[in-house]
């Protein structure tokens, strides 16, 4: 960690911002990894375990989006817009608090998670995650806006078939689980999970404005 700080004192005042943005999308990228562990993992103690991971990563996401606002404050020179700057890291931080918020959720509510609707949208979050930082990495030098397109145009795709699992699962929970708590309980963890994608693709959303502008 200090190593990377001591790097980033002689990176181009500009540069820092990418260094920045691609540190923050491969850590939701592997906050989203753990929430499927988590989702999977029958055993109490590994999920404790495995939610204390995800804890540390958002604790960290925070103080990066911190950094960001920061030096965004101190350059005058940034590589794009700077309200898009801060709507980038803004939407990056909201996913990794949505992947933070269901996790606790998961834990707090003592869920059964052997549920397709958690497995599926846990799966849908790491994909979406997956290309956000795909795209974030291509940014630095926007040499290959194709990549770029296509990660946009995955994690929209994506976000279409979160929806569509939130009815279908909400369908389920009406129709085959009768205690009320439990239906309340797992609506609840249904939408912050279908949030995440949401806010994959409010990500993906300015990544494309800013293609289009300096592109």
């Amino acid at each position: 960690m200090a190593f990377n700080t001591f790097l980033k004192i002689f990176l181009p005042k500009d540069r820092i911002f990418y260094s920045l943005f691609e540190e923050s999308s491969s850590r939701v990228l592997k906050m989203s990894a753990l929430l499927k562990q988590l989702i999977n993992q029958p055993e109490r103690g590994e999920r404790i375990a495995i939610m204390s991971l995800i804890e540390d990563l958002e604790h960290k996401n925070d103080e990066a989006t911190h950094t960001i606002f920061t030096e965004l404050s101190r350059n005058f020179i940034t590589p794009f817009d700077r309200e898009d700057i801060h709507y980038l890291a803004t939407a990056l931080d909201d996913v990794a608090d949505h992947i933070y918020a269901a996790g606790k959720k998961i834990m707090f509510y003592h869920i059964n998670t052997d549920d397709h609707g958690l497995r599926k949208f846990a799966e849908l979050i790491e994909l979406s995650a997956e290309q956000v930082a795909k795209a974030v990495n291509e940014l630095k030098d926007m040499k290959n806006l194709r990549n770029i397109t296509d990660a946009i145009v995955r994690i929209n795709s994506i976000e279409n078939q979160a929806d569509d699992l939130f009815d279908q699962s909400i369908e389920r929970l009406f129709a085959e689980v009768e205690d009320v708590k439990e239906v309340i309980k797992l609506r609840e963890i249904y939408q912050v999970l279908e949030n995440a994608t949401d806010k994959c693709e409010d990500a993906g959303n300015v990544i494309e404005s800013i293609i289009i502008k300096y592109a």
